[in-house]
């Protein structure tokens, strides 16, 4: 499995009591990783036994440190060194549950460093098997707003499939050249679909089930070979060739929510690199996202809780 990262970060993690805005906070822990959606997908996916290649755009000396990181986790990295320097993403998170993420936009991509990218992309397709593509992630100020587009292309050329999990305008090039699996979270989908909402704001009210069920037929009718809706702790939405379908998320401990839907997409990449059945590798995918809320860790996974889960996950039959 193949992992583009055009815009990574150095994840600083803070846990306190509570968050008093205007007030002199101490953590009572502080955990610096590298960060990211890219970096939550190859994360997770390791919990598979699959180590993907992450091909990670490492500006500046953040970026340096960004490597240094990520390669003391073990992961099997592409590096491509742009202009700029990489961008920092604050991750609080309460006794209370609640989550406050503040996510810098990071340094904007020349057309130089955008072409390095795809190269990078193309270069590994053209030296390496990888049966799944996965584009994931907010794009850098100044990137095309085609890239995943073009990412979409270049695994259609080789041969792969490409999940593309994105939103707004980077999401919508995409759909339609036909990715064959995309996954915004329900409020994406809602933003994009009927320009309602917020993509920084977690849905709530009115029929879940239903509006993310309608959101994923939408995005199908517009494109996308196959289509998956988060809606967080309620569950998932699917469609595929044979019509529309729900998932129950399992009733697990939260421990950090953030990365769920990026441990969706690896759970699902794994599967489809391994030629299961796209509704087969959707329980995957779900099983892997509700191991990773029970872990402190963005896209850790509790081992234990995965091999359970997977054994009890299912997706109705098509």
């Amino acid at each position: 499995m193949l992992v583009l990262g055009a815009n990574l970060a150095v994840d600083r993690t803070l846990r306190l009591s509570r968050l008093v805005p205007g007030q002199v906070i101490r953590p009572r822990e502080a955990v610096v990783t590298a960060g990211g959606k890219a970096v939550n997908v190859v994360r997770a996916a390791r919990a598979h036994g699959l180590k993907a290649v992450l091909i990670a755009n490492l500006p500046g000396r953040a970026g340096s440190l960004l490597a240094e990181y990520l390669a003391k986790e073990g992961h099997e990295l592409r590096p491509v060194v742009t202009s700029g320097e990489a961008r920092a993403a604050l991750i609080v998170l309460e006794d209370s549950g609640r989550t406050t993420v503040i996510n810098e936009p990071g340094p904007p991509l020349t057309h130089d460093d955008a072409v390095r990218l795809l190269a990078a992309v193309r270069d590994e397709l053209a030296t390496n098997r990888h049966n799944v593509v996965v584009a994931t992630g907010s794009l850098p100020p100044n990137a095309p707003v085609d890239l995943y587009r073009q990412v979409l292309e270049l695994a259609h050329a080789a041969g792969s499939r490409c999940i593309v999990d994105a939103a707004g305008e980077a999401l919508a090039a995409t759909l339609s050249h036909g990715p064959d699996v995309v996954s915004p979270n329900l409020a994406e989908a809602e933003v994009l679909l009927l320009g309602v909402g917020s993509e920084e704001t977690e849905t709530e009210g009115g029929d879940i089930r239903a509006r993310a069920t309608a959101a994923a037929t939408k995005l199908v009718a517009a494109g996308a070979r196959a289509s998956l809706v988060s809606a967080g702790r309620h569950g998932v939405a699917g469609h595929d060739d044979a019509g529309g379908f729900w998932v129950d998320a399992p009733i697990v401990t939260i421990r950090n929510a953030i990365g769920a839907g990026d441990s969706l997409v690896a759970g699902l990449g794994v599967a489809l690199e391994r030629d299961l059945p796209f509704r087969q590798a959707v329980a995957v995918g779900v099983a892997t996202a509700s191991a990773s809320v029970a872990h402190d860790l963005a896209g850790g996974v509790d081992q234990v809780l995965l091999d359970e889960l997977l054994e009890t996950v299912r997706v109705p039959a098509a």
